[in-house]
């Protein structure tokens, strides 16, 4: 076995993104504050979000939308014109904020290179997610770039097929044990998790507990070590003669 093809996601992987959405989330609980608490208008909007993501699927437009039904179901006929205004430029900050990169990652990238084809596999809206990787000055660094409507085993089954490689020889690393982590395992992938803060409650799952091709990582930067493990290498490229200790699972 030898890693051949890294594929990584992209949201809270290379770049910030879950704190632009919170901000959102925040502005809205402050405009519909005189009609509900905190907690209720955020648990509203999570069950709206939920509820919406067969129709409208991931990215800043769908969470606009929910956002506004939010509002709706909270303040009912009291909502107004200036509200909805405010609620549509919140969303707008979604789609305009700067890309801000994680910490090392253009390093991280350039040594990940040097062990393997690089795929960029990230999921939401097609417009916003070329945007953010123009934006981030990444785009050249991969081989390949996937956008998808969702992560599933299936996904990362046609990458395999799309790339020529069995999944054996992949893994995918991202902060999400939902839509990173588990469906890379089901297709036979290894898959490296790189948990974030302020994660989003749907993308948190139970860790895989019987599979030796799960890894859980401190920081994106540890990925090259691991796959030099996982390929029997040590730093400088020479044989090694044991890669136990490998699976670091909490």
């Amino acid at each position: 076995m030898t890693i051949r093809l890294i594929c990584l996601d992209a949201d809270d992987t290379l770049w910030h993104n879950m704190r632009h959405f919170h901000d959102a989330e925040t502005a809205l609980v402050d405009m519909v504050r005189p009609f509900a608490e905190a907690g209720v208008a955020r648990q509203a909007l999570e069950t709206c979000e939920a509820r919406n993501l067969p129709l409208y699927g991931y990215g800043a437009k769908g969470f606009t939308l929910s956002m506004i039904e939010t509002a709706v179901e909270l303040c009912g006929d009291a909502l107004t014109p200036a509200l909805v205004t405010k609620l549509l430029s919140a969303g707008r900050s979604l789609l305009a904020h700067p890309v801000e990169l994680l910490q090392g990652i253009a390093d991280t990238l350039e040594r990940l290179s040097e062990r393997g084809r690089l795929v960029l596999v990230t999921k939401g809206d097609l417009l916003h997610q070329e945007a953010k990787l123009a934006a981030s000055g990444l785009d050249e660094r991969f081989s390949g770039i996937e956008i998808v409507s969702d992560k599933t085993a299936d996904t990362f089954r046609r990458i395999c097929e799309r790339y020529g490689v069995p999944a054996g020889d992949m893994i995918m690393a991202g902060d999400s044990m939902r839509s990173d982590v588990l469906p890379a395992l089901q297709a036979g992938a290894w898959a490296a998790y790189v948990p974030q803060p302020g994660a989003w409650s749907h993308e948190q799952a139970a860790p895989p507990t019987e599979t030796e091709r799960y890894r859980l990582l401190e920081s994106l930067a540890d990925l090259p070590a691991l796959i030099d493990q996982l390929n029997g290498l040590d730093h400088e490229g020479g044989r090694s003669l044991s890669i136990a200790g490998t699976d670091n699972r909490r």
